[in-house]
């Protein structure tokens, strides 16, 4: 456990609430961006994993011995993807209930929001999944364009012990940032700040609660920020929206643990590694009030619980079936690849990728950023598992028509997010910072955003300033590189549609002018396509493709060779 957090409230009073003379105790918990992570195995790597939501369910039931009626407990979003074995549910076997919510059914949940990874697989999966989900499921900012109301509930009631809580859902509104129109057509992501503003008002003005809660799938602060709304309004809504006692949130995949303008704020971050549990007790005062004492907002780690004998048991057809879907052999592969090697020049795991985006497509040119940091495919048979290795999350394959300028200020961008600019070859080769949740120095921005590119043979000088780092030589066919011809570029579908602001801040192209830029869109996920790919070449090689590199090499040789001890121990 982590950070006790002690804070005084009034609310109004609750009819048959008392537990002892006067006094209600209530304990609530928040798991957020699950991504999968049911079971303690990893399907990925076959290995064990600490976090998983069959540890929580021990956790879970320890607690319902004890406070009975008075456990609230909540999930926040980004719970349909992670793992192959969502994918399972969400693409191949789609006739049973879906996975999450069968999860979140069994460990009885009192109330589900809506992450943008749970928008992500499209109409057809998250109305599937919704319907499926016996708890609430929340968005007061998700509208129907058609009808002008909530998508699904805004908010929810709970009675715990006579306690009235509301329960009020957000979503992030940065979805048209990530994903196409038609995955979520029909809908209008509003802001959230504005949206609380009105649903808490309504709470409070015609459910007149005892507590007030924010089941918020949007971080603490920052992220994309647009002139109609932030990505990330945990912070704001503390600050500008009264009425309000305790705001769970999620989105950024940090842990945290505060008070702000006397909201409790915690947030349990990500992969099923810890939950955040509020502790409050309610304690009456004359007739018609109540002091809300929140003794303590904690982070609970709870991996080295053991798991559920009884989930486990609940869930073994369903383990069993997935793990023989992931063990399928669809291919051979000649040597070891690992992404660590993508951070330092071109490397054979993200060309791998790269070659077979041109391939597929016809494309002159391709993007492509390492989607983990510590992926590795061992040489040998490769299965669907390793699928999920090489290639994370369910993008679409796109092709758009980019200029030649456009091409190098894309890259500029991702390069400027991924390197330092070196002023002697003493300075580090990347762009670090330790004010990033992690225990030492990393990577300060997000390692998906870090796109290099095939089909064109170019430099990164390091020691420029930003914006003139790379230089494009020529096509890697040999052809001349010309930035004011038009190219057909191929990328995923999170980068065409303005993910990661490389393609809007970076190259500068409106983004209501991006779908006019799209000529192709795989009618399924990019993985999909690689795995064919890879069945039908039945043995692959892959080789980096070296056509780029950092320099000045004196300067980046050893720099990298210290950097990468720093963040690999290597």
């Amino acid at each position: 456990m982590a950070m006790c957090i002690a804070l005084v409230m009034t609310v109004q009073h609750a009819q048959g609430a008392n537990d002892n003379n006067g006094e209600v105790r209530i304990t609530l918990l928040e798991t957020s961006d699950v991504h999968g992570c049911f079971f303690p195995y990893d399907f990925i790597t076959g290995k064990p994993r600490a976090g998983s939501i069959a540890r929580l369910s021990t956790y879970v039931d320890s607690l319902r011995a004890t406070l009975g009626d008075g456990l609230v407990l909540l999930d926040n979003g980004d719970i349909l993807q992670g793992q192959p074995i969502s994918y399972y549910y969400n693409y191949v076997d789609t006739t049973q209930q879906n996975i999450a919510a069968q999860v979140v059914n069994y460990l009885g949940y009192d109330a589900q929001a809506v992450g943008n990874h749970d928008v992500e697989p499209g109409h057809a999966v998250y109305d599937k999944w919704m319907g499926e989900v016996k708890c609430p499921v929340l968005g007061a900012n998700i509208v129907n364009t058609a009808t002008g109301s909530p998508y699904v509930k805004p908010y929810t009631i709970l009675h715990k012990k006579g306690v009235k809580i509301a329960v009020l859902g957000m979503l992030t509104p940065a979805i048209p940032n990530w994903l196409a129109p038609r995955i979520y057509s029909g809908l209008r992501i509003d802001d959230i700040v504005e949206s609380c503003k009105y649903w808490i008002k309504y709470i409070h003005d015609n459910e007149n609660p005892d507590l007030v809660v924010g089941l918020f799938h949007s971080g603490l602060e920052g992220g994309i920020v647009t002139s109609s709304y932030c990505e990330n309004e945990a912070l704001a809504v503390a600050r500008q929206v009264e009425g309000i006692d305790i705001i769970f949130f999620g989105h950024d995949h940090v842990k945290h643990n505060s008070v702000e303008n006397g909201v409790l704020l915690l947030n349990s971050a990500n992969n099923a590694m810890q939950v955040a549990r509020a502790d409050v007790t309610l304690h009456r005062e004359g007739d018609c009030s109540w002091r809300l004492d929140m003794k303590k907002g904690s982070l609970v780690d709870y991996t080295t619980i053991k798991p559920d004998s009884q989930y486990m048991a609940h869930f073994k057809p369903q383990l069993d079936s997935v793990k023989s879907w992931v063990n399928q052999p669809i291919g051979t592969l000649e040597s070891d690849l690992s992404s660590e090697d993508c951070f330092f020049g071109n490397s054979a795991f993200t060309d791998l990728i790269l070659n077979l985006q041109l391939k597929l497509t016809g494309a002159d040119v391709a993007f492509n950023a390492p989607l983990s940091a510590h992926a590795v495919l061992h040489k040998g048979t490769i299965t669907v598992g390793d699928m999920f290795n090489l290639y994370r999350f369910e993008n679409q394959l796109y092709v758009m028509k980019l200029t030649g300028e456009e091409i190098r200020k894309h890259l500029e961008m991702s390069y400027d997010l991924w390197v330092n600019t070196m002023t002697s070859p003493s300075d580090h080769l990347f762009n670090l910072s330790a004010s990033n949740g992690n225990k030492g120095l990393w990577f300060a921005n997000p390692t998906y955003n870090f796109d290099s590119a095939a089909g064109i043979d170019y430099v990164v000088d390091v020691s420029k300033p930003k914006g003139s780092k790379v230089k494009i030589l020529r096509m890697s066919n040999g052809k001349p590189f010309d930035l004011h011809k038009t190219y057909k570029v191929a990328l995923n579908s999170y980068r065409a549609n303005g993910g990661g602001q490389l393609l809007t801040k970076g190259a500068g192209i409106a983004k209501d002018e991006l779908e006019s830029r799209v000529i192709y869109k795989s009618a399924r996920d990019q993985r999909f396509y690689l795995m064919q790919e890879i069945k039908r070449e039945g043995t692959i090689a892959p080789k980096p493709n070296n056509n780029w590199r950092f320099v000045p090499e004196q300067w980046v040789k050893p720099a990298a060779q210290r950097d990468r001890a720093i963040l690999f121990g290597k």
